[in-house]
């Protein structure tokens, strides 16, 4: 059995097809949903979306949101969200590099808060890659 599985950000739709089943990142951890789930409703997390299709598993990487399940369609909704195939490596590397000298750089509270999210994106993108090598 199939679910559908819709994953949209603010400006488009990243993904919307039929898959067997996905592994969420929440913010109290990850969630495994197929077929038949009973509904449910939770906040996403920055982190990597497993999808599985027949027999492969796909990984995008989602920037946090929230998602709700009902009668087999799962909808997540996140500020953000990228397939890994479409994330060039260096560029991420580079990303990384960079998000972590702002950290060291960051002075005060604020900006602490804001190098520390860059950092969990970019680290995040860089898992990513590393996941489907």
């Amino acid at each position: 059995m199939t679910l559908n599985l819709c994953v949209l950000t603010p400006n488009r739709t990243v993904w919307d097809a039929e898959v067997n089943g996905i592994i969420l990142p929440t913010n109290t951890g990850q969630i495994g949903i197929l077929a038949n789930h009973a509904p449910y409703a939770s906040s996403v997390d920055i982190g990597i979306l497993r999808i599985r299709l027949k027999d492969q598993w796909l990984t995008m990487v989602v920037m946090g949101g929230f998602a709700r399940i009902n009668k087999n369609k799962i909808t997540v909704l996140v500020n953000d969200a990228e397939k890994s195939s479409d994330i060039d490596p260096q560029e991420a590397q580079q990303t990384l590099e960079i998000a972590e000298t702002n950290l060291n750089k960051a002075d005060g509270k604020r900006q602490t808060i804001e190098a520390n999210l860059a950092l969990r994106r970019a680290r995040t993108r860089v898992e990513a890659i590393n996941a489907i090598s």
